[in-house]
């Protein structure tokens, strides 16, 4: 068994077979038998079993998309909870996005943030305004609502007003840090949340308490997106625009003045990081990717209102990025992945299995007690891993090879090998 498992970790011939065969089990157990949600789990947990193996990033990236653009969606595709199962891998889609916004503001530049659902507000109504009759309540020119084909414009619209409010934010707390920033970022949120809700006079411009209805689905040559399974390959592709965006920017210059200023803001002053750009670029960026995914959920949804838009879904997101590991993409991706599908799907699917085995109370049902299951996590995390399920990484140099190595025009050859280590 030793001489196997030591093959298994070596042979990467030995682990793209077994990886195969998982893969096609798993994907047959789901397109045959469509109510299982085991083997729904199962084959998305292929995704982190690719992580781990020794294949090159190109590989597992070339592996990943095959899995999530055609494996899945036809191995689901089969039976009457095709919907349900697109619905919850949409989802994960849009709260990944955002918990990597977060992981730039508080992963990477460690500022902590309890008002970042304000943002995902900012591009939800920035869409919704105008994809419904409610903007011609104020705007003197035009006809409203617009098209569902503006919706693609509208993602670029809520990225730059998801910014700009997330520079707005930033302004004011650039003196503040710990504890007094998340308090200042906390009422920032409730501020977003209660204006939205009041907007409604004298002009009625988001329609207050009552939200708004009938948002225009989205449309792309001439066919109406309107069921979770077409969203799943709009949320997909923005997914790889997020996933490609933070993992340039956190090896970049700005990246590593954002790890700086994590660590310690007056060595990095010190060094020549201007604290005041870096931080606002930190919020920024991290909002605009919340804006964006804002758009989508609006279209989705059909219908927004500030209820959407609550203190506990920002608590929702900094637990992703806690859970999965600060400053890690990875890590993140996974703690969204887990959160997301323990609220929408597993503890859905155990009350139902539990009610059917005992009768327990309605509030002590597993839906009704995720707050609690999430606080547990996080005790658990903290208590016996405090680094998340997948920490962060740096890149670290060899010194020898660093020193031996030869320079071109000023700079170090750009063939010396660096080596990925966990901190």
């Amino acid at each position: 068994m030793a001489n196997f498992l030591t093959t298994l970790k070596t042979s990467k011939l030995a682990q793209g077979i077994l990886f195969f065969v998982y893969v096609s089990v798993t994907s047959a157990s789901l397109y045959l038998a469509q109510k299982s949600v085991t083997a729904f789990l199962l084959l998305l947990l292929s995704l982190l079993i690719l992580y781990f193996m020794n294949f090159g990033n190109k590989w597992k990236w070339a592996a990943g998309l095959i899995i999530l653009g055609f494996i899945l969606p036809y191995a689901a595709s089969q039976g009457p909870t095709y919907q349900s199962y697109m619905e919850v891998a949409t989802m994960v889609g849009i709260y990944v996005c955002m918990a990597l916004g977060l992981n730039i503001v508080v992963g990477l530049a460690g500022l902590l943030d309890l008002g970042f659902v304000a943002f995902f507000a900012v591009g939800a109504y920035t869409y919704g305004i105008f994809a419904t009759a409610q903007a011609s309540n104020f705007m003197p020119f035009g006809e409203y609502p617009l098209s569902g084909n503006s919706f693609w414009v509208f993602i670029i619209i809520g990225l730059f007003m998801a910014a700009l409010f997330g520079v707005l934010l930033g302004i004011p707390v650039l003196r503040v840090k710990g504890d007094y920033l998340a308090i200042v970022t906390l009422g920032f949120g409730e501020i977003i949340r209660i204006v939205f809700n009041n907007l409604d006079k004298p002009v009625n411009i988001t329609n207050g308490a009552m939200g708004l209805a009938s948002i225009s689905p989205p449309e792309i040559f001439g066919l109406k997106l309107i069921f979770p399974n077409q969203y799943y390959y709009v949320v997909l592709v923005m997914f790889l625009f997020v996933i490609y965006a933070v993992t340039k920017l956190e090896h970049t210059k700005l990246g590593r003045s954002w790890k700086a200023v994590r660590e310690n803001e007056i060595a990095a002053q010190a060094m020549g990081i201007p604290l005041v750009k870096t931080k606002l670029t930190a919020f920024a960026i991290g909002a605009s990717f919340s804006g964006m995914m804002g758009v989508v959920f609006a279209a989705k949804q059909m219908f927004i209102d500030p209820t959407s838009f609550t203190y506990l879904e920002s608590t929702t997101i900094l637990v992703m990025v806690i859970l999965g590991g600060m400053g890690s993409v990875p890590g993140v991706i996974l703690g969204a992945a887990v959160v997301t599908i323990l609220n929408l799907q597993v503890l859905t699917e155990i009350t139902g299995w539990l009610s059917q085995v005992v009768t327990i109370p309605d509030a002590l049902s597993p839906v009704k007690m995720q707050r609690f299951i999430f606080g547990a996590l996080l005790i658990v995390m903290t208590l016996y891993r405090p680094q998340g399920l997948i920490p962060a990484k740096n890149i670290r140099f060899d010194i020898n090879r660093l020193k031996s190595a030869k320079k071109t025009d000023g700079k170090l050859d750009s063939k010396v090998p660096a080596v990925r280590r966990d901190l």
